[in-house]
């Protein structure tokens, strides 16, 4: 079953307790920052306290991701190698603008793991915060083998753009996003990698942040980065699929079983042909199913 990434929550670096009880929240990934929330002067204490985490806590099956530094800071390089030797899954690359910027991280990725003799075990995800990095969407996407997913990352680039981030009672909500979101999905579809939609920091506004998780899963999106344990319910319950789309999704694939025992390569439903993007839904929806806990493996059967 593909990895589900319905909710990446933000964890600060700096936060011992925090990242010692994330996890048991259930999202599906834990996205620790040694970025934006950590001070200038705190950098060095923080990248520690990530690293020893990742070695010592058990976060169980939760995809382990951490936020670097710029490689152009005096931080970048030195957070790469505390994490890569701490067996991150993960490594997701602030500010991203150009493919040459994926190539330079992988490099470094690529050094300490000769060293520890793990060369292609960590991936990479890059957040795209400006202008031209939604412009180098697809570039970005297929930099590199270990990329993994693109997120957006909205504060930045909004201001880029030299725009101000619409609320919930504006007529024109979203609109300023909905320009990088496309290019984020669109980029990422033809990658074949996952999307990841950015944080809704207002937490005192649920019903405008249950409007954003449901617009953004009709775009296309495959979860939300979130700031919160309180946002994992909702973004969970929107994500999951409904019943008739799991019964619809179970009859194909029992359609796609029944024409292998006897070795027909054309499937049929209902009297309607199925191609392939049918059959990958259709596996997507179970696959939610299943996460979400609405159904078991056992009830394909």
């Amino acid at each position: 079953m593909q990895r589900l990434r319905r909710t990446m929550m933000f964890v600060p670096g700096n936060n011992p307790g925090m990242m010692a009880d994330a996890h048991i929240y259930g999202p599906d990934s834990i996205m620790l920052d040694l970025e934006d929330s950590v001070t200038m002067a705190e950098k060095d204490a923080a990248r520690l306290l990530v690293h020893n985490a990742l070695k010592t806590i058990d976060y169980g099956n939760t995809e382990m991701v951490v936020r670097i530094n710029p490689l152009s800071t005096p931080y970048g390089k030195k957070d790469v190698e505390a994490v890569v030797k701490a067996g991150v899954h993960v490594i997701r690359m602030p500010k991203t603008e150009t493919a040459e910027e994926v190539v330079e991280l992988e490099q470094e990725i690529i050094k300490v793991e000769t060293e520890l003799g793990c060369v292609g075990r960590t991936q990479i995800m890059a957040a795209i915060e400006s202008t031209l990095g939604a412009l180098n969407a697809y570039a970005i996407a297929t930099a590199s083998k270990r990329m993994m997913g693109i997120a957006l990352g909205a504060e930045d680039y909004c201001a880029n753009l030299k725009a101000q981030r619409t609320t919930g009672d504006s007529p024109f909500f979203g609109m300023e996003l909905q320009m990088a979101r496309q290019c984020i999905v669109t980029a990422a579809r033809a990658a074949g990698i996952d999307a990841l939609d950015t944080v809704f920091s207002n937490l005192n506004d649920m019903d405008t942040f249950r409007r954003e998780v449901e617009m953004i899963k009709a775009m296309g999106f495959d979860g939300k980065s979130i700031i919160n344990p309180r946002q994992i319910e909702v973004v969970n319950e929107i994500f999951a699929p409904k019943e008739k789309e799991i019964e619809k999704a179970k009859t194909i694939l029992a359609a796609i079983k029944e024409a292998e025992k006897r070795g027909s390569g054309v499937i049929a439903v209902n009297g309607k042909m199925v191609d392939r993007p049918v059959v990958i839904r259709a596996q997507r929806t179970i696959d939610l199913a299943i996460a979400s806990g609405i159904m078991t493996k056992e009830d394909l059967a």
